[in-house]
């Protein structure tokens, strides 16, 4: 009888052992076996016009050889990136910080599977010129242009946060880049929370000052996200390793030739060549891994949005992380 129980035991324990192996995210096993063919995948892409993952590919020579097709889709912030990978209508896209927060307190079927982290310099909050603002604590019951869900979003949440404000204390108004930078030349709004290539692109434009950067404030993540479906697809999950290492190989490539890339970003954004290169030189990025740190402070960030009632609950953001490409950082 003893036998039989340790026995018993002995089988449970290698069936927990195997299961605890799959992955974070709990993807099918079948994503890491079998036979994988690239010819037979379309790798979907989300590009944000400020972030310009295609032409920055192309500039470092990323695009070239690629082993399956890739399509492109433009949109106007990260948010929108991930709840078209919610819907099934892209596979890979790059945002900040915040976007996954609200995405996974919408329960979007979404997963970060990579990260970075750029400077802090042009993420802003910046006012017109001739503005009376001089400090953070002067936003109290003043109009703020921001993207809703976007990392401008927790960056104006925890700006005012330190400087003894709550949210509530200002007027948001949700505009998307375009439409805040209107706004913000128009006199519509008395400042703006936003990112680069913005941010140089409205001080070039219109002299904005800057009221306060991200340091000291917030992280510099970037995280880029697929589906869980896309992970269910061993030919995909193939395809979305490749890219995702070329993606980290053609930040790197831009860190060293910041002139070359200047070039090739303005050219296809018609941003001016000087606004481009300074954008560029604000937001040097770092490729890191997906570990307990940056799983921890992006708790941070979602708990900061629960705390003041704009994401409904609590947000476990773990549970939206797969290690899985970790290798990919650890081979550079």
């Amino acid at each position: 009888m003893n036998r039989r129980i340790a026995a018993l035991l002995a089988a449970l324990t290698l069936i927990v052992a195997t299961a605890s192996g799959c992955g974070d995210s709990g993807e099918d096993a079948d994503a890491a076996t079998g036979p994988v063919d690239l010819t037979k995948v379309t790798l979907r892409v989300g590009d944000q016009k400020g972030v310009s993952i295609q032409s920055l590919l192309k500039a470092a020579g990323q695009l070239d050889g690629t082993p399956y097709k890739v399509s492109w889709s433009l949109f106007t912030s990260g948010p929108p990136i991930l709840e078209a990978i919610n819907a099934g209508a892209v596979d890979f896209g790059s945002v900040g910080n915040t976007p996954p927060v609200f995405a996974a307190a919408a329960r979007s079927k979404i997963v970060i599977i990579g990260g970075t982290e750029v400077a802090l310099d042009g993420q802003a909050i910046v006012v017109p010129r001739g503005s009376a603002l001089k400090t953070p604590a002067d936003l109290r019951g003043k109009k703020v242009a921001v993207a809703k869900g976007s990392s401008a979003h927790y960056h104006l949440l925890s700006v005012l946060k330190k400087n003894g404000l709550a949210f509530t204390d200002i007027q948001p108004q949700y505009l998307q880049p375009a439409d805040a930078l209107a706004a913000v030349s128009g006199g519509r709004v008395d400042a703006w929370a936003i990112w680069e290539p913005y941010t140089s692109q409205a001080e070039a434009q219109t002299g904005v000052r800057i009221l306060a950067d991200g340091k000291g404030y917030v992280n510099g993540y970037n995280f880029q996200i697929t589906s869980r479906s896309a992970l269910k697809d061993r030919n995909k999950v193939a395809a979305l390793k490749d890219f995702l290492a070329r993606f980290h190989k053609a930040l790197l490539w831009a860190n060293e030739h910041p002139q070359e890339w200047a070039k090739q970003w303005a050219a296809d954004t018609g941003l001016p060549v000087e606004v481009a290169e300074r954008a560029h030189r604000r937001r040097l990025a770092t490729i890191i891994r997906l570990d307990d740190t940056v799983v921890a402070e992006e708790q941070r960030v979602a708990d900061a949005f629960s705390e003041v009632r704009l994401v409904p609950g609590k947000v476990e953001i773990a549970d939206f992380f797969d290690r899985r490409f970790n290798d990919i950082v650890s081979t550079r």
